[in-house]
């Protein structure tokens, strides 16, 4: 009989963003106006750029340079530009061309 593990995974709640609602330009130049537009869009595009980050925080490696996979625990993620195996939860191995996620399960990175 297989036995099986419970494995822990990070679970990150992506925040909403929303379109910001933009003030109607006035009919003559405001410098008031502009200023608070500017605002408005400094500020949701600083929001789209946190959003973006929580996205794309997987760090590019070689299969050779990936950090330990026990070091960085269960459920770590990174993505590998060199792989030569592409099966869904195999030991990844370098050596390739193809670009794949992986994953740690707590001793070995695996594709996924």
């Amino acid at each position: 009989m297989a036995t099986r593990r419970l494995v822990a995974v990070e679970i990150f709640e992506l925040p909403q963003t929303k379109a910001p609602t933009l003030p109607l330009a006035p009919a003559q130049y405001d410098r008031t106006y502009q200023d608070t537009l500017n605002n408005i869009l400094r500020q949701y595009f600083v929001t789209l750029d946190n959003f973006t980050g929580v996205l794309f925080t997987n760090d590019l490696y070689t299969v050779a340079t990936l950090p330990s996979a026990s070091t960085q625990g269960v459920g770590a993620r990174a993505f590998v530009t060199d792989s030569s195996v592409t099966t869904f939860r195999t030991i990844v191995a370098g050596g390739g061309s193809t670009a794949v996620p992986v994953f740690s399960d707590g001793t070995n990175w695996r594709v996924g």
